[in-house]
């Protein structure tokens, strides 16, 4: 959805002064602030939660993870801002960077946590399953024996 391009006979100038738009919302109102802010917080907030499961980051210390996990919310909000720059009808906003950035940082510390003692604890049932039960494995590790070969067949005279 941010990548779409706008039909619109105007574009918003580019904004690279932090917090003029975040300003501008707010002197808005409610309404426009929950708009304005709230979405940007949320368009990138589910990578918080997402990049460090999918980097398997269960067993390392809060700090570390929260850090990464910022720092790379920070490099994807920045590469959707220079993708943006080609689609026509989106400007770049620093503002939404920023805010971007620091939604994936909000759930990071709001959500993480929880999801990852859950996780660490048994499951999604919460029940306290056995820690095998967490690993997933693509190939059956069992004993296989050796791998069949075809019989050697000759060749015509």
């Amino acid at each position: 959805m941010t990548l779409r391009p706008r039909s619109v006979p105007w574009v918003c100038p580019t904004n690279l002064h932090p917090f003029a738009t975040i300003r501008a919302d707010l002197d808005g109102g409610p309404q426009a602030a929950l708009e304005g802010i709230g979405g940007e917080l949320l368009l990138l907030a589910p990578l918080g939660v997402l990049l460090p499961l999918a980097a398997g980051q269960l067993q390392r210390r809060l700090p570390g993870t929260a850090l990464r996990t910022t720092l790379a919310g920070v490099l994807i909000a920045l590469g959707l801002a220079l993708v943006q720059t080609g689609v026509p009808g989106q400007v770049v906003n620093i503002d939404a960077i920023m805010l971007n950035a620091a939604g994936v940082g909000l759930a990071h510390v709001l959500l993480y946590p929880l999801l990852r003692s859950r996780l660490r604890r048994g499951g999604a049932n919460g029940r306290g399953g056995r820690k095998d039960q967490m690993r997933v494995s693509l190939r059956d590790e069992g004993a296989q024996g050796p791998t069949p070969r075809a019989p050697r067949v000759g060749i015509a005279p």
